[in-house]
């Protein structure tokens, strides 16, 4: 038997273990991840410019409304209520009210829509879906100088052009539709007028001139939102065999409805208040005229700019009083076309 080498042999023994030290809890185990990021300075400036702007917009709004309150506190006091019934406009005498041209700024704005928006929706689809593109640049420019002409160029063209024009249009509309009343033209006795004379200086031209005033801000905004259709759903519904109005009906028109809405809503918010031109056409009066093809009819605003260089300082009151009205009236009309285009969900989908 060999004995064991033992350490005097020359040969020495070394120990290869090492000693496993636990982990370190930092190095092994990761980290939360943050997900905030730090703003650069031009977010930062973006960010507070925006909200500058948008609390001066809301400043500028709250100051209007608050300083027509103010200085209209004097005549509703007087008033009250009846402010809103009273045919006449006389505050020397204490009997005034907006109720006649109140009447007539609606009446207008409606025949302004009721024209408008269909020549602007048309406009809109004939140059985002059927012109050439060299074609489409020329008119998109045509629409938008159209928008900047002054009020006053429209009100000179209406008075002295398409008033004159527009007469024998509006005796064949009260000829052949006068069983509807609002096509009616009578005299104080209920006969029938026809003579051109008791056709001149209407709501219905008031309502035409408005119109192609506000046509060019309908078509920009309805032509935006139509050009934003996708792509891939027009190029689908083509290929499915349908006809280019097919697509449109199916695509187009959809995913435009709250461009569709939204423009509506802003003309219809321009033609509440406009004054020069309405002012250089209609015949004021104050008394509800619901024939709208007949001579006479009024607006807010036409009563503001032809009153107000005349106006005592209970008159002033007055005048603020409807300026008051007018301006609520013009809130609630955005107010509700903002509602109406979020809840449109305009793009999200399509038939």
């Amino acid at each position: 038997m060999h004995d064991l080498p033992d350490a005097t042999d020359g040969e020495r023994m070394t120990d290869t273990t090492t000693e496993v030290l636990p982990p370190r809890p930092e190095a092994n185990e990761p980290r939360p991840r943050s997900l905030k990021s730090r703003p650069v300075q031009a977010d930062r400036v973006f960010r507070s410019v925006s909200y500058a702007a948008g609390g001066v917009t809301v400043a500028i709004m709250l100051a209007v409304g608050i300083f027509l309150t103010a200085r209209a506190g004097d005549a509703l006091s007087v008033t009250g209520v009846s402010f809103l019934t009273t045919q006449e406009w006389s505050p020397e005498t204490g009997a005034f009210g907006v109720a006649a041209v109140l009447f007539g700024t609606v009446t207008i704005a409606i025949i302004a829509m009721a024209i408008s928006v269909p020549l602007a929706m048309g406009t809109a689809l004939l140059i985002s879906e059927i012109v050439s593109p060299k074609i489409r640049s020329l008119l998109i420019t045509l629409v938008d100088l159209m928008a900047a002409v002054p009020s006053v160029v429209f009100g000179l063209w209406g008075v002295f052009f398409l008033q004159a024009n527009i007469i024998p249009v509006s005796q064949w509309i009260s000829v052949y539709f006068g069983w509807i009343p609002i096509f009616r033209v009578t005299d104080e006795a209920g006969q029938r007028l026809t003579d051109a004379g008791a056709f001149t200086s209407s709501a219905f031209i008031a309502g035409i001139v408005v119109a192609l005033m506000v046509v060019p801000t309908q078509t920009s905004v309805m032509r935006e939102a139509f050009s934003q259709a996708p792509l891939g759903e027009r190029e689908g519904a083509l290929a499915l065999g349908s006809t280019r109005w097919g697509m449109i009906r199916a695509v187009v028109l959809p995913f435009g409805r709250g461009g569709i809405i939204g423009g509506t809503m802003l003309g219809l918010g321009r033609a509440l208040g406009e004054t020069i031109a309405v002012v250089m056409i209609i015949s004021p009066i104050f008394t509800i005229n619901p024939e709208v093809l007949k001579t006479g009819t009024n607006s807010v605003s036409a009563l503001i700019a032809l009153r107000y260089g005349e106006a005592s300082q209970f008159g002033l009151s007055a005048l603020m009083a409807a300026g008051l009205v007018l301006f609520i009236i013009t809130l609630i009309v955005n107010f509700t076309a903002s509602t109406i285009v979020a809840r449109s969900r305009s793009g999200a989908e399509s038939n």
